[in-house]
C-alpha cells in the first residue's frame, strides 16, 4: 500500500506500491478505523468484512506488482493469506514470517484469539474444539474468498492454511508459547525482530519506580483508560511513562492525572530497562520488549490476539491479568503493588530475558529465510 512508504527504511530496502484502482487509496486508513473498534456485534463483523476486502485488493493488485518487479521470493505473514497464495499462483517460493503467536490448530492449544488457560484434559479438548468451530464460522468471509481465488488460479480451495513447506520463522520464544506437539518441521521458534533504535532523551526519576504504560496505536485513544493506569501508578508510589501512539490530544495527555510523562512514542528498548513494571494491551511486539528487558507485566488485553498473548504470559507468571471491567472496579492498584513486590514475576520474565537474548533475534531469522530460500551461502535477489 502506497501508505505505508514511510515506515520502510530509508536504505537497503526498495519499495513498490500496489497498483490498485484510485477508489482504493484510502483504504488503508479505512481498514484501521474498523481495527480500532474490533470487537461486539457491530465492531466485529465489521472488522472481519474490512480484513476480506484488504484481502482482496492484495489478491487482486499482487499478481501484476511481483511479475512487474521480477520478484523471485516471498516472505509472507501468516495472519495474511493472500502472500501465500499469490506466491503459490505465480510458483515462487515462499516463507512465511510469524510475527505473532504461533496459528496452528493443535486439540490441546486454544484458538490464538482466545484468554483460555492451557487445559490439555478432554474437557479442554472439547472447550477449544468448540472455540475453532466458533471462529471458523466467524472467518467465513475471509476463508470463502480465499478459497474462490484458489479455484480460479487452479489451487487446492479446501486448504485451511497455506504457510510455507520451506521454512515459518516465528519471532515467538518458545518458552512463551502453550505447549505443542503438532507443529510441522519447517517451523522454528525466535525472539524479537528488532532494529537498534535511535538515543533518545530518557527521563530520569530516582525517587519513584518508572511503569512504562501502552495500549498500542490503534487503541491509544482511550483516555478514560490511560487516566486509570496513571492514577493507578501514582497510587502505589510509582510514575507513568505512557506511549499513546498518536491518539490522544496534547490537552487529554496533560489532563492525565499522577504527573506521568507522556509522549506519542517512546525508544521501547530504552526506556523498558529503566522500569519496573508495564502495564500493556499485550500486543506482540511491546511484550516482547518488556520481556527482553525483564519487564513484569500487569495484562490489560483488549482485542485480537491479545486475551491469548496475556493467558500465556499468566501460565509462565510473568503478568497479572486484568480485564478493562476489573479495572473499572478498582483491581489494578493491587495488581501492580502485587507485580512490583512480588519478585517472582521479574524473575519469570528475566528467564524469558535470558532465552531470547540467546535466539538470535533478526539477524538469525534473516539467515534462515535466506537458507531456505536460496541454500547456504546463496545471496537473494529481489525477494518481496
Amino acid at each position: 500500500m502506497a501508505e505505508v512508504e514511510p515506515l520502510v527504511p530509508a536504505s537497503g530496502v526498495g519499495f513498490a506500491p500496489l497498483n490498485h484502482t484510485a477508489d482504493r487509496q484510502g483504504a488503508l486508513a479505512a481498514h484501521y478505523r474498523a481495527l480500532a473498534q474490533p470487537s461486539g456485534p457491530v465492531g466485529l463483523p465489521r472488522m472481519i468484512r474490512s480484513t476480506a476486502a484488504m484481502t482482496d485488493l492484495l489478491l487482486k493488485a499482487l499478481p501484476a506488482t511481483l511479475l512487474k518487479l521480477g520478484v523471485d521470493a516471498v516472505i509472507a505473514d501468516s495472519v495474511e493469506p493472500a502472500g501465500a497464495l499469490v506466491a503459490q499462483h505465480l510458483r515462487l517460493p515462499f516463507v512465511t514470517a510469524v510475527t505473532g503467536l504461533p496459528l496452528h490448530r493443535e486439540p490441546m492449544v486454544p484458538p490464538p484469539f482466545l484468554g483460555w488457560a492451557y487445559r490439555p484434559d478432554a474437557v479442554g479438548r472439547n472447550r477449544n474444539h468448540g472455540g475453532y468451530a466458533v471462529s471458523d464460522l466467524l472467518m467465513r468471509p475471509i476463508t470463502r474468498l480465499v478459497s474462490d481465488y484458489a479455484r480460479r488460479w487452479d489451487l487446492d480451495p479446501h486448504r485451511r492454511d497455506r504457510w510455507s513447506e520451506r521454512l515459518q520463522i516465528a519471532q515467538c520464544p518458545a518458552a512463551l508459547d502453550f505447549p505443542r506437539t503438532g507443529l510441522p518441521t519447517s517451523f522454528r521458534y525466535g525472539s524479537r525482530w528488532r532494529s537498534p533504535e535511535p538515543s533518545d532523551n530518557l527521563p530520569q526519576d530516582n525517587d519513584r519506580p518508572l511503569v512504562f504504560c501502552s495500549l498500542g496505536s490503534l487503541q491509544g485513544a482511550r483516555r478514560s483508560l490511560f487516566a486509570a493506569l496513571t492514577a493507578a501508578c501514582a497510587a502505589v508510589g510509582a510514575r507513568a511513562v505512557v506511549a499513546h501512539g498518536g491518539g490522544l490530544r496534547d490537552d487529554e495527555a496533560a489532563s492525565l492525572p499522577g504527573n506521568p510523562l507522556v509522549r506519542a512514542f517512546w525508544s521501547q528498548t530504552q526506556i523498558l530497562p529503566r522500569c519496573s513494571a508495564a502495564i500493556l494491551h499485550c500486543g506482540f511486539n511491546t511484550v516482547l520488549d518488556a520481556l527482553a528487558a525483564g519487564v513484569p507485566i500487569v495484562a490489560v488485553p483488549l482485542a485480537f490476539e491479545q486475551p491469548a498473548t496475556a493467558a500465556r504470559l499468566r501460565r509462565i507468571g510473568a503478568a497479572c491479568v486484568l480485564s478493562p471491567a476489573e479495572i473499572r472496579r478498582g483491581a489494578l492498584e493491587p495488581a501492580l503493588k502485587r507485580v512490583l513486590s512480588d519478585p517472582g514475576y521479574r524473575e519469570a520474565a528475566r528467564v524469558l530475558a535470558s532465552d531470547m537474548a540467546l535466539a538470535g533475534g533478526a539477524t538469525e531469522a534473516a539467515a534462515a529465510v535466506e537458507a531456505a530460500l536460496y541454500g547456504e551461502g546463496a545471496t537473494p535477489a529481489r525477494v518481496a
